[in-house]
């Protein structure tokens, strides 16, 4: 007995063999297939799409078909078309097939517009079925995996990207439209910079070294930029970080930093929550959302956490009296799985990823300390703490800015502290950017940045963030 495929092969094989080519290269679409349920009565169709269901009684044949705009109910009937054309479409059409046709919209006696065909041509040809739409396509990893049939079966994913693409629209809207230049950077580097993450390595051949895959957008040559003399600019592009996965942690995904000359942390916490409002409303027409176990809205105020207030709060600890020792056990007292460490910065950070599961939002964290902030200016009101923000809702960090340290030998000095981490193992501290410090030490002007990515997308879809990229990296099947 021949499955499915060997059916549909042969069916294709007698399309071939009557002289029509299955797989033409144009047609001439003039109409969305949901303006059949749009039009009136008697008016002129030309469409195409993708066929979901046929259904035949005699010498009629009801069939749905879909495309980007929706879907709708076309009728061949053989006195219409000729009874060798209706022959042919019956015996060789199949669900998952693209046609083209053109006709005429009326209305069946169960009130259902639909058109009725005068003329159609195949476009297609599917070799394998659509997934049936409960039982077919359930499992998680085979809808990512096959992510375009994910697609055809759940709408909702072609909804996602459409709302994701007025995401990074509306952003680069904002941008653009407060005076920020839009810039490329480099995504392979000598040296990493920007941010604590472990890099992926790879190898040159031209140049025959190895390199980094970025870890950041560009956080330490944009910077160079207002080194150079630019005032506002901002990127958007891949980052990769070789750490682990979650729901809310992917190895590559997109992000945007913008660096803002002349202006501190307190005006880019001013300005990244206008960015963050117009977003929503541009992208998902409100500032109310049900995240995770939270009720959030962004149209409240936001409010201010102080670091250490709120460590001393959840934990008990004070974190400038405490060691690593007393931090370990406070986290297998408090049953936090972590990381093993030996810094006590990381120790810190630590302690702070539980705090703030327990913050909805919207409001931002203040004041970490320098330990944890490498790339932040000190605080002069706050000695040991950094101008530096992050915002906070339902439990998790999606943005992080802050002053950026423009003083070339305390970056120096810090770098080479963070050196001495990677020297003892630790993968994340950051590397010692020599060249970075040499554009420094020609001075850079007072500048803020930010840093934000698609997490704040799939917080505000409450989705996990592989199901929020269109094809996320996969497993091969073994």
């Amino acid at each position: 007995m021949l499955d499915e495929q060997q059916i549909r092969r042969e069916k294709l094989k007698k399309i071939k063999e009557s002289g029509i080519n299955p797989y033409p290269s144009k047609f001439n679409k003039e109409d969305p297939v949901i303006g059949i349920k749009e039009a009136e009565d008697d008016t002129k169709l030309k469409t195409a799409g993708r066929i979901l269901i046929t259904r035949v009684m005699g010498k009629l044949c009801f069939a749905h078909i879909e495309d980007f705009s929706g879907k709708a109910q076309i009728a061949i009937k053989a006195d219409e078309v000729g009874k060798e054309q209706f022959k042919f479409f019956t015996n060789h059409f199949d669900p998952g097939d693209f046609i083209g046709v053109a006709g005429e919209v009326f209305t069946t006696h169960k009130g259902e517009k639909t058109l009725l065909v005068k003329k159609f041509e195949l476009l297609s040809k599917a070799l394998l079925p659509l997934p049936e739409k409960w039982h077919g396509l359930k499992d998680e990893e085979e809808r990512l995996r096959k992510r375009y049939l994910d697609m055809i079966a759940n709408p909702e994913v072609k909804e996602m990207i459409v709302k994701k693409a007025k995401y990074y629209q509306s952003m680069r809207e904002f941008l653009t439209g407060k005076g920020f230049v839009e810039v490329e950077t480099p995504a392979l580097e000598n040296t990493t910079g920007g941010a604590d993450a472990r890099p992926f390595v790879t190898h040159h051949n031209a140049l025959d070294m190895d390199v980094y895959l970025r870890i950041s957008v560009g956080e330490l040559w944009q910077k160079r930029l207002m080194v150079g003399g630019m005032e506002k600019t901002f990127e958007m592009g891949r980052i990769f970080r070789n750490e682990g996965m979650d729901a809310e942690h992917l190895q590559d995904y997109t992000s945007m930093e913008y660096y803002w000359a002349y202006a501190n942390w307190r005006d880019g916490m001013r300005l990244t929550e206008e960015l963050i409002k117009y977003i929503a409303k541009e992208t998902f027409g409100t500032l109310k959302f049900k995240i995770k176990d939270f009720e959030v809205d962004l149209g409240k105020k936001w409010e201010e956490y102080d670091y250490r207030e709120e460590i001393l709060k959840h934990t008990k600890v004070d974190i400038e009296k405490t060691e690593v020792k007393e931090i370990k056990k406070k986290l297998q007292e408090l049953k936090v799985e972590y990381d093993e460490f030996n810094d006590l910065g990381r120790g810190i950070d630590q302690l702070w990823k539980y705090c703030r599961r327990q913050i909805a939002g919207p409001g931002y964290l203040i004041y970490p300390p320098k330990a944890v902030s490498p790339l932040a200016k000190e605080s002069p009101e706050r000695p040991g703490y950094v101008e530096r923000y992050q915002l906070i809702l339902a439990g998790s960090e999606l943005c992080n800015g802050y002053s950026e340290l423009n003083d070339p030998i305390d970056q120096e000095e810090r770098f080479k502290a963070q050196q001495k981490l990677r020297d003892k193992g630790d993968e994340e501290a950051q590397m010692n950017d020599e060249d970075f410090v040499e554009a420094l030490k020609h001075g850079m002007p007072p500048t803020t940045g930010l840093g934000i990515s698609e997490r704040l997308f799939a917080f505000l879809m409450d989705r996990p963030m592989r199901e929020c990229q269109i094809f996320p990296l996969m497993k091969p099947k073994k």
